[in-house]
């Protein structure tokens, strides 16, 4: 027995063994996990997810704005500035020295650099890139711009300047580049770094941005820019596109000029072309309580609604307005953007440029390597103006015509033609009175006239709308 007992454990070592060779040898790993205490190379080496290949821990951050220093007495362009006008993240209209520009003026596009839209279709972010820009040189105690070519070049618009924005903290302090600041901040992507004066150490301050993922590389989103179905755009895109986009539903924002039969007139100025743009808003019968008091004169608003063609006037308007009392934060609601009150512009503009003005409008395109494109198309002056509002000053009435047809809401209304500096620009009323009375002709008949309005479209041309005796002044 004992012998028997010896053979059978002897047959059990034997088997254990030969199944720990076949496993030595390479077994079905699906059945035989590896042991986690295995010494081979590739077992004992760290592992590295994709994730922290593409994204490694953040290094310590640098502030490369400080190792870039400005050799003031290098060959390349350079002039001491103030600020004109704030466009947006990367273009800045600067006072210049009228030695250097002779019209006194200096329209920056800020080299190496493209910020968010914020004066275009508006994307997330534009707009705290433009306020990063505007806070830093509104402090500057001074500024002094750098041009990217050996002389002052015009950029592929004809009227910008590629530049290098610097300034100072303090009077006596050293000089810091704004375009790597922006970068650095993550607050732009670089464009048409090689070969640039600063693009290398651009490059770094980039994908520093990128490794701490700020801003733009942080994949968060944007807690100032509204993500519902509407296009987010600037009246000036809407204006300049209108025709483009009927049957979309866009949002934008501007200040209500004029509420009339329904409508209200919004606009909003751009500084790039430095003109006010515009659009009717019918908001019908849809609203009520808080949001017809998001509507009113002098607020400024974000309008979201549909573009239409109104047939009966031969124009474009927004219209669909909602407002949900219930989720005041919708995307889709119409909403009043601040507490204060804003005037109408009533931009004083003469009767020539009204009638035969033309303003150039150029509008950038980024590709995915953050290569910008820039087109430039002219347009009439007062098709740009449309629905704005404006003043002149100094028209002589020469004729009246006024709408008799009883069965029509306008009976009364009528249609002033105008001269000025030899050419005709036309009034237009709303059925007028004053003390009580209706107006006739005879107010205004051979007289001069300044007035204020809205711009508007019929039969063809542009005229000026009047909605109140108080609009309209009698110098003679």
């Amino acid at each position: 027995m004992k012998n028997t007992w010896i053979r059978l454990l002897a047959l059990v070592l034997a088997l254990a063994c030969f199944v720990g060779v076949i496993a030595a040898c390479g077994g079905d790993d699906t059945t035989a996990p590896a042991s986690s205490e295995s010494t081979s190379p590739e077992a004992s080496a760290p592992t590295t997810s994709k994730d922290e290949t593409e994204n490694p821990t953040p290094t310590e951050f640098v502030d490369y704005v400080s190792q870039l220093t400005l050799d003031e007495t290098s060959s390349s362009p350079k002039a001491k500035v103030t600020v004109k006008t704030f466009v947006d993240g990367d273009t800045t209209h600067f006072n210049i020295d009228k030695s250097v520009m002779g019209d006194g003026v200096l329209k920056a596009r800020y080299a190496a650099i493209n910020t968010p839209e914020s004066t275009g279709d508006v994307e997330p972010f534009g707009k705290k890139a433009a306020n990063f820009t505007k806070e830093i040189l509104s402090k500057a105690a001074e500024i002094l711009v750098e041009s990217e070519n050996p002389t002052w070049e015009h950029d592929s618009t004809g009227y910008r300047y590629m530049s290098w924005v610097w300034y100072k903290q303090t009077k006596d302090g050293p000089w810091r580049n704004l375009n790597l600041e922006i970068l650095q901040n993550g607050l732009a992507l670089a464009s048409n770094t090689a070969g640039s004066r600063y693009g290398d150490i651009c490059m770094k301050a980039l994908n520093q941005a990128k490794q701490h993922k700020l801003v733009l590389y942080s994949g968060e989103k944007d807690p100032d820019f509204y993500y519902g179905d509407a296009r987010e755009m600037t009246l000036k895109v809407l204006r300049t596109s209108v025709e483009a986009l009927v049957g979309q539903k866009v949002a934008f924002e501007g200040v209500v000029t004029k509420d009339n039969s329904n409508t209200v007139y919004v606009e909003e100025y751009d500084p790039e072309t430095d003109m006010y743009y515009g659009m009717t808003v019918y908001y019908g019968y849809n609203l009520s309580g808080e949001g017809l008091s998001i509507l009113k004169v002098g607020n400024r608003v974000r309008i979201v609604g549909t573009v239409q063609f109104y047939e009966a006037g031969g124009t474009y308007q927004v219209s669909g307005l909602t407002y949900r009392a219930m989720k005041p934060n919708d995307p889709g609601n119409i909403q009043k953007v601040d507490d204060e009150h804003h005037d109408p512009a009533f931009r004083e503009t003469d009767a020539k440029t009204f009638a035969e003005g033309k303003v150039d409008v150029t509008f950038e395109t980024t590709d995915e390597e953050g290569n910008v494109t820039e087109t430039t198309t002219t347009y009439d002056y007062a098709a740009l103006a449309m629905s704005t509002s404006l003043s002149m000053k100094g028209l002589k009435v020469v004729s009246v015509y006024t709408t008799t047809n009883e069965d029509s809401s306008s009976q009364g209304a009528m249609t002033l033609t105008c001269e000025k500096d030899g050419v005709t620009v036309d009034v237009r009323t709303v059925v007028l009175f004053q003390d009580g009375k209706l107006v006739t002709e005879d107010a205004f008949k051979g007289k001069t006239i300044d007035v204020r309005g809205i711009v508007d479209y019929f039969n063809g041309s542009y005229q000026i709308k009047v909605f109140s005796m108080n609009d309209i002044t009698v110098t003679d």
